[in-house]
């Protein structure tokens, strides 16, 4: 009688292993197998870790092999399973894998095909067709769209984390409970005797080192040092947290009615504003996103303001970008004077203390997580809705939805409450009109590298337009994404549908693009650029100056966060911009779905690529008093998950 033998590989994460009863059926061209317990007498079976083999023998030839059904029954108390994959070598001798990477909870049973990557099309037998379908219909029941607020992209139906899906949860969820890590933060920063000091102002700016010198690292000592300079204040909008915002100014705007008498001790040129323009040395960063936006009332005894500020900036002779004229709302007016260099020290201080405020402000709740955890959100629930496990789609992408869904759920379950890419419209796109823009130049190492290797993976499994353009699930998947998680909006940039190839690699790259690398590009650098209290701000108390000769010191810091809000702020940060344990890095595929020699290939070449950038970065930050590391790709995460 014919003899299989059965491979089974238990995943390693904690609680992974199972004392349950599991049972094999094999399912092939010619028959099917009887169900078959797997169990070695006197052997503990699947703990964590494992890796056990079978003898399975059954009664007739089944043909090749297409599915292979696993099930799990009840042996003393329920516990959940995560299979890494089986691996099935066949009475000729051939080894077919058949890859998983999935819990299978209670007493349920999953169906699985061999790793081989398949489009639609590529399947002609009735019974393979049927698990597609089947597959797709479970998860569209499980992954559910849900408007959590109006104008938002959809999220997950799911109210907390222990309502997900056991596939996208966390590992262990201690380790992403924000509450704990910001507690964590605290005794990690030592400044537990701070948090509860709300409405107690600090006395002066060394005052706020108290939070500060217990843990420091070169960007943020120098950012401390230095964030009063004007030259500091112009580099972050290059290279700090949220260096999408600026852009070349091509027209002053009406709302901002500045002179070339205002500015001209800035100037260097000897030219009039206009001429500065027309040479595009002049650029803006408005915040007219916030005008109008109430503030937080989540402290009912602290209020609380917001501005809606323009920020004129000028490339000087040393192609240094540097702050020339600030307004702190957006109305011209005689209570809304445009602050200048040339202005009183405090005066012009405040004014850029304002626009850092707003900053952070549009960093966390656009750049940062509407842009990146919101929108890698959308890709990954219409992911699992839309293509099955054996989609070379899915295969590519799902380890760039890797907890994703899980953190976001878990921000809105504790930590947001009631209370992008590369836009060539910007003007930024020239390197040596505008040098030392390094999120601009390893940003655009990086999506090349992504871009090369998705185009190789799209020509493996795609010969032609045409198939692109028929491939229906992968339509129902950016049908998906454009409709429920962009709401149909066109300005959103992204397509109803994708009709070659080469837009189909685009879109993929943009996908793992926003997923890693502009992620870590606008996370990871939070401690370094926001520790310093005044350097960003995430309220202010006190609203904007309506006039000039009026700023004190003791204005300013009355103005800026009290004690026990920069605690939690600083807590905050610290715990944003750390990694998660065992991080998975960009090009790191453990998992694998793929199996394909070719695959295996490209995604080597692709490591290789990534190699070389890391290589380039370090070499170029050996002689940078401010590193700029956050898209060296050795620092660069698969996912959004932090």
């Amino acid at each position: 009688m014919p003899s299989y033998t059965v491979t089974v590989a238990t995943g390693s994460q904690w609680f992974a292993g199972t004392d349950d009863y599991i049972y094999l059926s094999l399912v092939g061209s010619a028959g099917c197998s009887e169900k078959h317990l797997l169990d070695k007498p006197f052997y503990n079976d699947f703990e964590r870790g494992a890796v056990d083999s079978y003898d399975v023998t059954v009664d007739e030839e089944l043909g090749e092999i297409q599915l292979v059904k696993i099930e799990k029954r009840k042996y003393w108390l329920h516990d959940n399973w995560y299979l890494k994959y089986i691996t099935l070598k066949t009475p000729c001798g051939d080894y077919v894998e058949f890859p998983c990477y999935r819990w299978i909870t209670g007493e349920g049973e999953i169906v699985l095909r061999d790793g081989r990557a398949k489009l639609a099309c590529d399947d002609q037998i009735h019974i393979l067709k049927q698990h597609r379908r089947k597959e797709l219909e479970t998860r569209q029941k499980q992954y559910r769209w849900m408007e959590w607020n109006p104008g938002f992209p959809l999220s997950i139906d799911a109210k907390c984390h222990k309502d997900l899906p056991r596939d996208i949860q966390f590992d262990s969820e201690k380790g992403v409970d924000f509450v704990l890590n910001y507690t964590r933060a605290m005794e990690n920063l030592f400044i537990n005797r701070f948090m509860h000091m709300f409405q107690s102002s600090w006395s002066d700016f060394a005052d706020f080192e108290k939070i500060f010198v217990k843990i420091s690292n070169t960007i943020s000592e120098r950012v401390m040092n230095h964030w009063q300079e004007d030259l500091m204040f112009g580099y972050q909008f290059l290279n700090g947290c949220n260096p999408v915002l600026i852009r070349r100014c091509t027209k002053l705007p009406k709302k901002l009615p500045v002179t070339t008498e205002m500015v001209e001790c800035s100037l260097e040129r000897q030219l009039t504003l206009q001429q500065e323009v027309e040479q595009g040395n002049i650029f803006i960063v408005d915040f007219e996103l916030l005008d109008g936006i109430d503030a937080n009332k989540t402290d009912p005894c602290t209020l609380q303001f917001l501005a809606a500020p323009i920020c004129l900036l000028y490339k000087n002779l040393a192609n240094k970008i540097v702050p020339i004229a600030i307004q702190l709302n957006q109305t011209p007016g005689d209570e809304n004077p445009i602050f200048l260099p040339s202005d009183a020290k405090y005066d012009w201080l405040l004014a850029k203390i304002w626009v850092r405020s707003s900053d952070f402000h549009v960093h966390q709740t656009i750049t940062h997580l509407l842009r990146t955890h919101l929108v890698s959100e959308v890709f990954g629930i219409a992911l699992y809705r839309q293509l099955p496990t054996v989609h070379p789609v899915f295969k590519l992408l799902v380890a760039h939805v890797r907890f994703t869904i899980a953190i976001n759920t878990k921000a809105r379950e504790q930590l947001i409450c009631e209370y992008g890419l590369f836009d060539k419209a910007r003007g930024m796109d020239s390197a040596e009109d505008i040098p030392n823009y390094f999120y601009r130049d390893d940003g655009l190492l990086v999506w090349e590298a992504i871009k090369t290797f998705t185009a190789e993976v799209v020509g493996i499994y795609y010969e032609s337009d045409r198939v692109v353009a028929e491939d229906q699930e992968l339509q129902d998947f950016v049908k998906d994404v454009y409709m429920y998680g962009m709401r149909g909006k066109k300005t959103s940039g992204f397509p109803k549908s994708i009709k070659t190839r080469e837009k189909l690699s685009e879109y993929l790259t943009v996908v793992i693009f926003t997923a890693s690398a502009q992620h870590a590009a606008v996370n990871f650098g939070q401690y370094d650029w926001c520790s310093w209290i005044p350097n960003a701000p995430p309220t202010m108390r006190a609203p904007p100056p309506t006039a000039k000769g009026v700023v004190t010191i003791e204005q300013i810091v009355d103005t800026l966060p009290d004690r026990g809000r920069s605690c939690w702020h600083l807590g905050a940060v610290w715990a944003l911009s750390q990694f998660q344990e065992n991080e998975l890095f960009l090009g790191m595929y453990p998992e694998e779905h793929f199996i394909e020699k070719p695959v295996k290939e490209a995604m080597a070449r692709f490591r290789k690529n990534l190699d070389t950038i890391v290589s380039v970065i370090a070499e170029r930050n050996k002689k940078k008093k401010l590193p700029y590391y956050y898209l060296s790709p050795d620092r660069i995460p698969n996912s959004v998950a932090i």
